[in-house]
């Protein structure tokens, strides 16, 4: 053997021994962090809410086949199972950049096509673009798909490893579509737990419902509520929103907490004291007025039906601003519902007719994904679906 190829057998040794081996043991950091791939479920719906998210759609190959889009599928599912345990993805050149997981999630959603292709039957009637609403202001390149990725860490090169995986998986399969990057606080910042605050200061998520609870179940999973599409399966809907942060520095703060229903200090409804005190909508003030006006944003997207009740998983979003803005900035709006028609539509069309916070929040992009269940070790997303 040469030298030149005695060295190239060394560096790929080298690779693939660091690729394959395990974790180093917890120091108390987060990096070491797994969450299972495996399960009847998909992890990233329920999951607790990292740091940072990705989320990508892919168009499909206009004439793939439905052999090819399950050699698709197989392939995705056993690198997002490797990297979310902390090992390398099968065809892994920096295989070092995945044995610190920090947390990692990849969650997949199916765009109408996918689900007409494999099993029409099965597609729900809200797998379609959401109605039109007066307040939109979409950009073609931000919205629909055929396949999402949702890969989501507590560590930003984790997200970035894992996405270049997976779009290297995705290459001969499909393009991407559109790329949305997300962040809420660094992991630490806060206890566990808290609600995310965001660009306008706001606390967001508070109705969410308890993780474990048959709140979560019902909302998510349609166990005692609306019928779920598949056993196990839920629904995501995707809004870019952008946040007019320029305009929205010249409102004082009174004015920001009214039309919000809340206080900014402590996310609680102005008739509260605290976060999650219930709101007192029939409550006036000294002159006759409702403290919570009808055009506050929670007063909106509070239903008296808790049947419409949502599963927000936000992250802010903050690029480079234009000539002459201070900001471009806003939030990847990510709701997990068991029904789009049921819970999340008869809410947006509230929003639409009525809330003050449509002055410096404009939808600017939007997509529908089915999100099917998980998988057994060995098996692959969405293969209940190709029986």
């Amino acid at each position: 053997m040469g030298a030149a190829a005695a060295v190239g057998a060394q560096i790929a040794s080298s690779t693939k021994e660091a690729a394959t081996a395990a974790p180093s043991a917890d120091t108390g950091d987060n990096g070491s962090g797994v969450v299972p791939f495996h399960g009847a479920r998909q992890a990233g719906v329920t999951t607790a809410a990292q740091a940072h998210g990705n989320f990508i759609g892919l168009d499909l190959d206009a004439e793939i086949s439905k052999d090819r889009l399950k050699a698709l599928l197989r392939l995705l599912s056993d690198d997002a199972a490797n990297l979310t345990q902390g090992k390398a993805a099968l065809a892994d050149t920096e295989g070092e950049l995945a044995l610190r997981p920090a947390n990692l999630t990849v969650t997949f959603g199916f765009g109408p096509r996918v689900v007409n292709m494999v099993a029409p039957a099965k597609a729900p009637g809200w797998l379609k673009e959401l109605p039109a609403f007066s307040i939109d202001r979409l950009i073609p390149e931000l919205g629909d798909g055929d396949l999402l990725l949702q890969i989501c860490a507590d560590d930003p090169l984790t997200v970035a490893h894992a996405q270049r995986m997976l779009l290297k998986d995705s290459r001969s399969f499909a393009k991407v579509r559109w790329v949305q990057s997300g962040f809420r606080r660094a992991y630490g910042t806060e206890q566990s737990g808290m609600t995310m605050r965001n660009l306008f200061g706001q606390l967001d998520g508070t109705t969410n419902p308890v993780m474990g609870s048959q709140d979560m179940e019902r909302i998510v999973w349609g166990h005692g509520g609306v019928t779920p599409w598949t056993e196990n399966g839920t629904s995501v809907v995707i809004r870019r929103i952008s946040m007019n942060l320029d305009k929205w520095d010249k409102l004082d703060r009174s004015g920001r907490e009214e039309s919000v229903g809340r206080t900014l200090k402590s996310g609680a409804p102005l008739t509260g004291l605290h976060e999650h005190d219930e709101p007192d909508f029939a409550a006036l003030n000294p002159v006759g007025f409702p403290v919570i006006a009808d055009f506050a944003h929670m007063r909106r997207a509070r239903p008296d039906d808790t049947a419409q009740r949502l599963h927000r998983r936000a992250y802010n979003y903050d690029v480079a601003p234009g000539p002459g803005s201070v900001s471009d900035s806003g939030l990847i709006f990510v709701s997990y519902q068991a029904d789009v028609d049921q819970q999340f539509v008869p809410i947006q069309k509230r929003l639409d007719e009525l809330d003050l916070l449509n002055e410096w929040t404009t939808p600017i992009g939007s997509a529908v994904f089915a999100v099917p269940p998980g998988c057994p070790a060995g098996g692959f997303i969405g293969q209940d679906l190709f029986s």
